[in-house]
């Protein structure tokens, strides 16, 4: 099997990405230590002969082709980015053959077990750390979920009933698809209520710290509540509809405190918002406001219909990191059950 294919142009690099079902990028300085270091084993591993007809391996020079490194938001080689199906799934950052190389076994072994082709808005995917996803990922982007410090998560006007604030960010597969139903197959009766309900009224407050500053781009929010025959039942639950988003707070806010605070960003969601095969939105965010961000606060202030509870199954942070945060500063308010 040959080395890795050198990117001369951006149409290359597409070329590869829509003719392969998963190709690994190796973006590299000649004059970084770290990428002469890990250049003969990047090498030695695209010329194994276990990734035959199943991965192609590629490296891409971030100085002379800057206009791919910006693209996918490179700044400091060596970067290794794994895409299936044209879709980013994984980004590695620094020289660690070994988190790479077990990235590749895994994405191979998923490819080749399931036959499936991914990238679409309503197909589930998973990450390079194998957690769900309800849609495709922006290119030159990645799911950094794992960033939310669950220890510090905060959650107001949640029903006891259901599941806990962690719920939300649990890397399995919603109960509602899991069971391969779709909408709907979630209901009261199910022994496993792994998502979250308002309670006395339609919003919840959700107030997510971050181990790392972040640059967030998108954020995935899936929500599956059972369908009724009766337009006027108002005992189902509702998506969300109206979403104001705060950054950097040091800790949750109360809801006569958030109208009184501008919010970073406002969304307003419709029925066409949500993807039917997994029941999830793709809130895109003004990214020059979300750079270098420690912590949001994401306010449910309506949901979508005439109910009175409001329910969301997963939450997705989809954008790139940057430096780790000292997280003996951060302010922890209320249960993190």
């Amino acid at each position: 099997m040959s080395g890795p294919e050198q990117i001369s142009s951006p149409a290359q690099l597409s070329t590869l990405l829509s003719s392969t079902r998963i190709v690994v990028v190796n973006f590299y300085n000649e004059w970084n230590t770290a990428c002469k270091a890990i250049a003969p084993v990047y090498e030695q591993l695209a010329s194994q002969p276990a990734w035959l007809g199943v991965v192609k391996f590629a490296k891409v020079n971030a100085e002379q082709q800057a206009q791919i490194a910006q693209r996918y938001s490179i700044t400091n080689p060596p970067t290794f980015m794994i895409f299936k199906n044209g879709q980013q799934v994984s980004k590695i950052n620094g020289a660690n053959p070994q988190q790479l190389s077990d990235a590749i076994k895994r994405l191979a072994t998923e490819v080749e077990s399931d036959g499936s082709s991914s990238g679409g808005f309503g197909e589930a995917s998973s990450s390079g750390g194998g957690a769900w996803q309800g849609a495709s990922l922006p290119r030159g982007y990645t799911d950094v979920t794992d960033q939310v410090d669950v220890r510090g998560l905060d959650l107001l006007n949640a029903d006891s009933d259901f599941g806990g604030v962690r719920t939300l960010f649990e890397t399995t597969a919603p109960s509602a698809l899991a069971a391969g139903k779709g909408k709907g197959a979630a209901t009261e009766s199910e022994s496993k209520k792994d998502w979250i309900e308002s309670d006395v009224d339609e919003q919840l407050m959700l107030y997510m710290p971050f181990t790392s500053t972040l640059k967030v781009h998108t954020i995935q929010l899936t929500s599956l509540p059972p369908t009724s025959d009766d337009d006027d039942d108002d005992e189902i639950p509702m998506r969300p509809k109206t979403i104001h988003l705060y950054s950097n707070r040091q800790h949750n806010l109360g809801f006569d405190e958030a109208e009184d605070i501008p919010a970073t960003q406002t969304l307003e969601l419709d029925a066409s918002s949500w993807d039917e095969k997994t029941g999830t939105a793709k809130l895109e965010l003004r990214f020059v406001k979300f750079q270098n961000i420690h912590s949001l606060v994401l306010f449910i202030s309506a949901g979508d219909g005439d109910g009175e509870k409001t329910r969301v199954d997963r939450v997705r942070i989809i954008g790139d990191t940057g430096e780790k945060r000292e997280m003996g500063k951060l302010e922890k308010i209320g249960d993190d059950s």
